[in-house]
């Protein structure tokens, strides 16, 4: 009778246990990011009840209670969650981010609800610094290289993520501007125009204009064409610098040759490129006069945004349709995530049983994410409320019925006395 109390004891303590971690689950079944939990029971040392062997139908042991075996995490994913925010990022896969607590301590979390704060940090929701690599190509507020990725530093490498609320594209200059088109040969003047782009902070796009007027003297087979060349403003008002120079035709229009020095655009040399034979500038007589212009160079450009890429580059995009990556998010991982200490409804961190974080590898050595990166999207708490209100059903009968057993224990002792 004693041992009967005592079981039912031991049976109330354990499923009060059990209660108490459904309804936690079922309360942070809202939580971003939250992993539910499930506590296993296994029965202590059971106790014989004849010793020696026995050939009785019944049983010859019974038990004395049970323990708590374990309490692991339910690592099947959540619903991806679609949001309007551009820094709200899901794991597809396996994973966590890392989250470092102004204390120093990093700890993960699935939970990608990130912001920037008032220092343009990425930070998670509760102002935890998000963990990654930084591009390092980023100076006083200028984009200083563009990258197509940025490779991930070792996991015992990562730093916060801060990016500037303001970053420039820098201007590349023009350095060669070709013209196409037809002179024809009547006496008429004729000029050409292409947009240049310097990086004279005065005046960063200039207008180059090229003026053919045929030469005084002509040779007695074909035509030549005296050329002077203006770079200009814009605007057109103000003659930045000008050049002369001649281009010579064949007796067909084809161009044989021209001479013309190169401008300096912003301290950087421009070449103009007329072409060659019929590629190019020509003076034919049977096609109409047309012009057309083709220069490399590119403005500079403010910046739009950041995003988040599927492999975790965070790309700054610019208004001149240029971008480049500029950080990447870490993605951690555990040999046992089932070891990992629980901080908070969404936080863990690493342990013994866990092992250390570590970045998977490609065949080159280059660390990867082993994941996936939904921007958008934020993975919804993996609670299912049907089978958590189940588990609490269950939980509760079996809470009544030791509960039970403690009455009907009471009552056999009270008997047993009063005999």
């Amino acid at each position: 009778m004693n041992q009967a109390f005592l079981t039912g004891l031991n049976g109330v303590q354990l499923h009060e246990f059990g209660i108490d971690n459904i309804s936690n689950n079922l309360a942070n079944i809202n939580t971003i990011g939250y992993r539910a939990s499930t506590v296993e029971f296994a029965t202590l040392f059971e106790k014989v009840m004849v010793q020696g062997e026995s050939k009785s139908p019944m049983e010859n042991t019974v038990g004395i209670g049970g323990r708590i075996q374990a309490n692991t995490m339910d690592r099947s994913r959540g619903t991806l969650m679609l949001t309007d925010s551009s820094t709200d990022l899901a794991i597809d896969g396996d994973g966590w981010f890392g989250v470092k607590h102004k204390s120093g301590e990093v700890l993960y979390t699935r939970a990608g609800n990130f912001t920037f704060d008032a220092e343009r940090s990425l930070v998670a929701y509760d102002g935890m610094y998000v963990l990654g690599t930084i591009g390092n190509n980023i100076q006083n507020g200028v984009l200083t290289q563009v990258l197509s990725e940025v490779p991930l530093a070792a996991s015992n490498a990562q730093q916060t993520l801060n990016f500037p609320r303001d970053l420039v594209y820098p201007v590349e200059p023009t350095t060669e501007v070709s013209f196409s088109g037809n002179l024809g040969i009547s006496d008429e003047p004729l000029a050409m125009n292409a947009t240049v782009i310097s990086d004279d902070p005065e005046y960063e796009r200039k207008d180059l204009r090229l003026l053919f007027q045929k030469s005084a003297q002509q040779p007695e087979e074909g035509i030549n064409w005296d050329i002077t060349a203006e770079l200009l403003s814009q605007d057109g008002s103000v003659v930045l610098e000008t050049q002369s120079g001649i281009a010579r035709f064949n007796s067909s229009g084809g161009l044989i040759s021209y001479e013309l020095p190169d401008f300096e655009n912003g301290g950087a040399p421009l070449l103009i490129d007329l072409g060659s034979g019929f590629e190019g500038i020509t003076s034919v007589d049977s096609r109409p006069s047309t012009s057309s212009s083709q220069a490399n160079g590119l403005e500079h450009g403010d910046l739009i945004g950041y995003n988040v890429g599927l492999d975790g580059n965070i790309e700054a995009s610019f208004s001149n349709g240029r971008s480049s990556a500029v950080g990447r998010i870490a993605v951690y991982h555990f040999i046992n995530d089932q070891g990992l200490d629980s901080v908070s409804s969404t936080h863990f961190r690493e342990s013994a049983n866990s092992g250390d974080a570590y970045f998977y590898q490609d065949g080159s050595g280059q660390y990867t994410l082993g994941a996936y990166l939904q921007t958008h999207r934020l993975e919804s708490s993996n609670v299912r409320y049907d089978v958590g209100m189940t588990d609490l059903i269950i939980m509760q009968r079996a809470y009544m019925a030791n509960a039970k057993s403690i009455t009907t224990a009471d009552e056999l002792i009270q008997k047993a006395l009063q005999m």
